[in-house]
C-alpha cells in the first residue's frame, strides 16, 4: 500500500509538471505569431528589395525578397524596426496584427546634412564649391597622436605624408599640390573657428598634437578658391576645418571610454654587412694587389655587432581616453579627459600627452541667444633621441663592440667615451671624423620638451528679436604654446668629441624657449530669407587678429665657456584686419549662387602693399530637381558646380636662404655678430663686435592664386552609391624667388621679390557606397583618386631665357651640394642630375655620363597620381575594416644609398673604417657619384595603412552598457619597387628618415 502511494504520488508530481510545462509552451506559443508584410517606397509605390526588418531591441530579423516580402515569427508586442538607406526608419507595431505594408519615406539624410563652411553651415546639397566633409567616427582608426595620422588616402586632392616614423611626428599637407617655392604650402587649419598659426613650436613640430583625435567630430576640407575665398590672404593652400565634439540638448548622461594598448616593431632594417661579411670586405677590396698586404685589416675588432638592432626596440604604448556629456536644463556640455604614451622604436624616444577638453553650449532668451564655448589643453612631453644614430648604426663597423673593453679607450691614463667604444687616433686623442657609436649617441644626449599648448573660444550668436531673419555673432578666441626645452650632451662622451659643437669632450648644455599667442575678435551679421522661389543668405563681417612670438636659445660649455653662445630674445608680433562678406542665392531650390569677398590687410608689408582683396564666385545647378529627370528614380543626385576665385599668401618664413629677415621683411633688418662668426675688429687691445645689416624689400607683397573649377555630384539607388568630380586650375601670380639684384641697390647681391608664376592643373574623383546590404551583412567603401600636374611658368621679371633657377633639395656630401631646380617649364622639385651610362650588362658604368652634362628630370619627388581605399565590413557584431593609399608616378633621390655607394669610403685617412651595404657592393662604384640619376628610383607604392577586426557588445548585463573589443595593425605592409627603407618621403629626397613601424594594437571602447 505504501508503494502504491508513493507510486501515485509520483505520478501526480510527474503529470503536475507535465502540464506546467504544457501551459508554458502554450503561453509562449500565445506570445509568439508569425507575421508577414511588404515594404514599399512612399512617393513610388514601388517595393523595396533588401530593407531590414527587425524586432526592435534585439538582433532578430530577416529582409525583404526580390518582391518586398518578409516574413518572421515576432513576439505579440514587438515593435518593428524597417529601414533601408536613403530612406527614414518606420517604427511598426506588431500589437498582434499578422499583415503589414510599410511605407518609407526617402530622407535624403546626405544631402539635407549640414556641412561646416567658412564662417557658418550649409546644407550639402547646397554647396557650390568643392568642399569634403568627413565624419571622425568614420576614419578607420590605428595609433595617431594626431588628426593628420588618419586622413591619409581619405580625400581626393589631399596628399599627407609624416615625417617618418618618430612618435608624435609633424606631416607634409598638399591640397592640390603646392603653390609657392619660398612661402608656406601647408593649408590653413581652423579649429571650432579659431585659425591656427601652420607652424608649431620648438618641441612640439605638429600645430595639431594638442587635439586628442577621440574630441574631433568633423573633419571639412575646402579645397577651391570659390570655397577658401572668404579666408582670403591665408586660403592659397587650402583650408581644413576642425569641429570637435558637443552636448546635445535633452542628452541623457553619457560616458564613454576609448582605450587601447600597442606594441611597434622596426618594419625593415637597412641591407648593411655583417661583422663576418665586412671583414672578408675589408681583407679582399682593401689588399695590396702588388704585396698582399692590407694595413686597413689591422683597424678590424674582433665583435660581431648588430648596431641596427642596438638602438631599435619593441615599444610599448597606450592611449586612453574618457568622455563624459549630457544636458542639465538649458546646458548641453562634453568633458573629456585623454592620455597618450607612445613610446618610439628608436630608443630614448617617446611622446606623452595628457589632454582636456571642456564644451559648453547653452541657450538664453528662449533660444534667441545661443552660445559655444570650448576650451582645448594640452600637456606634451617630448623625448626626441638623437636620429643621427641610424644614420651612424648604418655606417659604424659591425666588428666593433658596443662597449669599450680592455682599456680600448684610454690613453695616458685618460679613459675616453664613458665606457663606449669609440675611435681613436694615432695620437690618443679620439677622433672627431669617427662615426659616432650610435648607442652612445642615445645614452649619452638628453634631448627632451614640455609644452603646453591651448585653445579656447566663446562664440556668441544673437537672433535678433524684432527681426528673426538676422543673426549677430561673436567669437572671442585664442590659440596658445609654451616650449620648454633642452639639449645636453654628456661631458667626456663619444658624441662630445664627434658632434659636439667644439669637439673637445666638454659637457654641452642647449635650452630653448618658445611661446606663441594667438588672438581673435571675429564679429558678423547673417540675413537669410525666403521669399517665394528665391532665397537669400548674407553675411558681412569684421576679423582683428594678433600674432606673437617671442623665442630664445643659448649653449653653456662646462670647460669651454670662451665657446658660450648668451641667450638672445627675439620677440616679434604682427596684425591682421580684415573685412568680408558672403551672398548665397538660390533660385527654384535648383539655381545657386554663392559669391565671397575679403579685404585682408596685415602689418608684414609695407603701408603701401599691406591690403588685399580676394573675390570669388561660385554657380550649381541641381540638374536633378529638373522636370527632364524628376521621375528617373535610379538616380537620386546630379548637381554641377563651377567656381572662381583668388586668395593669397602672406606666410613668408622668417629666415630665407639663411638671413634671418623676422616677420617685417620690408624693413632693415641688423644682426649682431658673435664671437663664432668672426665679424669682429681689434681695435687696440679690444675686440668689438659688428652691427651688420641684412637685406630688405618695401615692395614686397601678396603672392596670389587664382582658381577655376568645374565639378559634377551625383548620386544613385536614393544615395546608395554617390560620387564626384572635379578638375581645376590654379595659378599662382607675384611668386616669391630670389633673384640677382645690382650691386649696392641693397644689402645683398640677391634679393627676395614677387616675380614669378606657377600652374597646377588636376582632376579628383570620389566614389562610395553600399555595394551589399544583408540582414547579417553590409559592405561600405570609399575610393578617391587625383591627378595633380605642376609648372614653373616665370622665374624672373623679363622672363630671362638664361636664367638657370634655384636650385634646393640639399643632400649629402657638404654645403652647396643641391640635387633638385626649380626651372621654368618644369615641375617643382625637379631633379638636377646627370645621365648615368651603363655597360651591356646593366650594370652602372662609374663616372660615365651622356653628353651634355646635367640634366633636368622628367621626374620629381611629388606624385601626380594620388589614390586612397577605405572599406568597413559588418557581420552581425563582427566588423572588419581597411584603408589603403598609393602614390604613383614619384620617384626619390636616394640619398641614404648614394652617401654609402662609393667603396672607398669605407676606410679614411684619419684612421677608421665605415659599414657599407650589399648594393653598394653590386653596384660597385669606389667613389660617390651624387649626382648621378642611378640614385634617381621610383618611388610609386601602394601601402595598406591599418586592418581592424573587432566585435561589438549590446545590452551588457540587461542595460544600455555597449563596448567593443579590436584588434589593429597599423603599417602591415608596402608594396613597391623602391630599394630604400621607406618609399613614403616627404620632399622626394631620401635622408635616413626614422623608420615608420608597424604597430599591433588591442583596444577596447565602452559606451555606458
Amino acid at each position: 500500500m505504501k508503494n502504491l502511494n508513493a507510486i501515485s504520488a509520483l505520478t501526480l508530481r510527474r503529470l503536475g509538471m507535465m502540464l506546467v510545462s504544457l501551459l508554458f509552451v502554450m503561453s509562449m506559443t500565445a506570445q509568439n505569431i508569425f507575421v508577414k508584410g511588404v515594404v514599399k517606397d512612399a512617393s513610388t509605390g514601388e517595393t523595396i528589395i533588401g530593407a531590414n526588418v527587425v524586432v526592435k531591441g534585439t538582433t532578430t530579423g530577416t529582409i525583404t525578397d526580390a518582391n518586398g516580402n518578409f516574413s518572421l515569427t515576432v513576439p505579440a508586442k514587438a515593435t518593428l524596426s524597417v529601414s533601408y538607406i536613403g530612406y527614414q526608419t518606420v517604427d511598426v507595431p506588431v500589437e498582434g496584427k499578422s499583415h503589414f505594408v510599410v511605407d518609407l519615406k526617402q530622407s535624403a539624410v546626405a544631402l539635407n546634412e549640414v556641412v561646416a563652411i567658412g564662417y557658418g553651415t550649409v546644407k550639402k546639397s547646397d554647396l557650390t564649391g568643392s568642399v569634403v566633409a568627413i565624419n571622425a567616427d568614420k576614419l578607420t582608426k590605428g595609433l595617431a597622436t594626431s588628426m593628420t595620422d588618419l586622413l591619409a588616402g581619405q580625400i581626393a586632392g589631399v596628399n599627407i605624408t609624416t615625417d617618418g616614423g618618430a612618435p608624435g611626428s609633424s606631416a607634409s599637407i598638399l591640397v592640390r599640390g603646392g603653390s609657392s617655392v619660398y612661402a608656406s604650402n601647408q593649408p590653413l587649419f581652423v579649429v571650432d573657428g579659431v585659425p591656427l598659426t601652420p607652424e608649431g613650436v620648438n618641441g612640439v613640430a605638429n600645430p595639431l598634437s594638442f587635439i586628442n583625435p577621440q574630441d574631433i567630430q568633423t573633419v571639412t576640407v575646402l579645397k577651391d578658391a570659390s570655397a577658401t575665398a572668404i579666408y582670403g590672404s591665408r586660403a592659397s593652400n587650402g583650408v581644413i576645418l576642425i569641429t570637435t565634439k558637443k552636448g546635445r540638448l535633452h542628452q541623457k548622461l553619457s560616458i564613454s571610454y576609448d582605450g587601447n594598448t600597442s606594441a611597434s616593431v622596426n618594419s625593415k632594417l637597412m641591407d648593411v654587412l655583417s661583422a663576418d661579411e665586412y671583414r672578408h670586405f675589408i681583407d679582399t677590396y682593401w689588399a695590396d694587389a702588388s704585396t698582399g698586404m692590407n694595413t686597413k685589416a689591422a683597424l678590424l675588432g674582433t665583435a660581431n655587432t648588430n648596431w641596427q638592432k642596438e638602438i631599435y626596440q619593441t615599444a610599448i604604448s597606450q592611449d586612453h581616453n574618457l568622455s563624459v556629456s549630457g544636458s542639465t536644463g538649458i546646458l548641453p556640455y562634453r568633458v573629456s579627459v585623454g592620455y597618450t604614451d607612445q613610446s618610439g622604436i628608436l630608443k630614448t624616444t617617446y611622446f606623452k600627452r595628457t589632454t582636456a577638453s571642456v564644451n559648453l553650449s547653452p541657450s538664453f532668451l528662449n533660444d534667441d541667444l545661443k552660445m559655444n564655448v570650448n576650451l582645448t589643453g594640452a600637456y606634451i612631453v617630448n623625448s626626441f633621441g638623437n636620429t643621427g644614430a641610424i644614420g651612424a648604426a648604418e655606417s659604424m663597423d659591425p666588428t666593433q663592440p658596443v662597449y669599450a673593453t680592455n682599456g680600448v679607450n684610454s690613453t695616458i691614463g685618460k679613459n675616453y667615451g664613458n665606457g663606449y667604444f669609440m675611435w681613436m687616433g694615432s695620437n690618443g686623442q679620439p677622433l672627431s671624423l669617427g662615426t659616432c657609436n650610435p648607442l652612445s649617441a642615445l645614452t649619452q644626449e638628453q634631448n627632451d620638451s614640455w609644452v603646453y599648448q591651448s585653445s579656447g573660444s566663446m562664440q556668441m550668436d544673437y537672433r535678433v528679436h524684432w527681426l528673426p531673419d538676422l543673426h549677430a555673432n561673436l567669437n572671442l578666441a585664442y590659440d596658445l604654446s609654451h616650449a620648454n626645452g633642452s639639449v645636453v650632451i654628456a661631458a667626456n662622451s663619444p658624441m662630445s668629441y664627434v658632434w659636439g659643437s667644439d669637439k673637445t669632450g666638454s659637457a654641452e648644455y642647449n635650452p630653448y624657449y618658445q611661446s606663441k599667442v594667438n588672438t581673435l575678435l571675429d564679429f558678423y551679421l547673417n540675413y537669410k530669407k525666403t521669399l517665394g522661389i528665391n532665397s537669400i543668405d548674407i553675411m558681412g563681417g569684421y576679423s582683428w587678429q594678433k600674432y606673437f612670438d617671442t623665442s630664445w636659445n643659448s649653449t653653456t660649455y662646462a670647460t669651454n665657456p670662451g665657446q658660450n653662445v648668451p641667450r638672445v630674445d627675439t620677440p616679434e608680433e604682427y596684425y591682421m584686419v580684415s573685412f568680408y562678406g558672403r551672398l548665397n542665392y538660390t533660385l527654384l531650390d535648383k539655381y545657386l549662387l554663392t559669391a565671397t569677398i575679403r579685404n585682408d590687410g596685415t602689418s608684414r608689408f609695407a603701408p603701401g602693399n599691406r591690403y588685399g582683396v580676394f573675390p570669388s564666385a561660385a554657380f550649381a545647378w541641381k540638374i536633378k530637381d529638373e522636370s527632364f529627370l524628376k521621375n528617373v528614380n535610379w538616380l537620386s543626385d546630379l548637381k554641377l558646380r563651377l567656381g572662381y576665385g583668388l586668395t593669397g599668401q602672406q606666410d613668408i618664413p622668417p629666415t630665407v636662404n639663411g638671413v634671418f629677415i623676422g616677420y617685417y621683411p620690408y624693413i632693415p633688418n641688423y644682426t649682431t655678430s658673435t664671437a663664432n662668426n668672426g665679424a669682429a675688429y681689434e681695435f687696440g687691445n679690444n675686440w668689438y663686435q659688428l652691427i651688420r645689416p641684412n637685406w630688405y624689400n618695401t615692395n614686397l607683397k601678396w603672392e596670389t592664386c587664382t582658381t577655376y573649377n568645374a565639378g559634377v555630384d551625383f548620386g544613385f539607388m536614393n544615395q546608395r552609391f554617390t560620387g564626384s568630380v572635379d578638375v581645376y586650375k590654379r595659378i599662382t601670380n607675384n611668386l616669391l624667388n630670389v633673384i640677382p639684384v645690382a650691386a649696392g641697390t641693397n644689402f645683398t647681391n640677391n634679393l627676395l621679390q614677387n616675380i614669378g608664376s606657377l600652374e597646377n592643373k588636376g582632376v579628383e574623383v570620389t566614389l562610395g557606397g553600399r555595394p551589399i546590404i544583408t540582414h547579417d551583412f553590409t559592405w561600405d567603401v570609399n575610393l578617391n583618386a587625383s591627378y595633380n600636374y605642376n609648372n614653373v611658368t616665370k622665374l624672373t621679371r623679363s622672363g630671362t631665357a638664361n636664367y638657370p633657377g634655384i636650385t634646393t633639395g640639399a643632400i649629402s656630401g657638404g654645403t652647396g651640394n643641391y640635387i633638385e631646380l626649380i626651372a621654368v617649364g618644369h615641375p617643382l622639385g625637379a631633379y638636377y642630375v646627370y645621365h648615368q651610362l651603363y655597360d651591356s650588362k646593366g650594370q652602372p658604368i662609374e663616372g660615365a655620363y651622356g653628353n651634355g652634362g646635367m640634366y633636368i628630370s622628367k621626374h620629381t619627388g611629388t606624385p601626380p597620381w594620388t589614390m586612397g581605399f577605405a572599406s568597413k565590413m559588418t557581420y552581425k557584431k563582427w566588423f572588419f575594416n581597411f584603408a589603403m593609399h598609393a602614390d604613383i608616378g614619384n620617384y626619390n633621390y636616394n640619398n641614404n644609398a648614394a652617401g654609402q655607394d662609393g667603396l672607398v669610403g669605407t676606410y679614411t685617412s684619419s684612421g677608421y673604417l665605415s659599414n657599407t651595404t650589399h648594393s653598394a657592393i653590386a653596384t660597385g662604384f669606389n667613389t660617390i657619384q651624387y649626382f648621378s640619376d642611378y640614385f634617381i628610383q621610383n618611388a610609386s607604392f601602394l601601402r595598406m595603412d591599418n586592418m581592424t577586426l573587432g566585435y561589438n557588445f549590446d545590452h551588457l548585463f540587461d542595460t544600455k552598457l555597449s563596448a567593443s573589443i579590436y584588434g589593429t595593425v597599423q603599417n602591415p605592409f608596402v608594396i613597391t619597387k623602391y630599394k630604400g627603407l621607406d618609399p613614403e618621403v616627404n620632399g622626394g629626397i631620401d635622408n635616413n628618415i626614422y623608420p615608420r613601424p608597424r604597430v599591433y594594437i588591442l583596444g577596447l571602447r565602452v559606451n555606458f
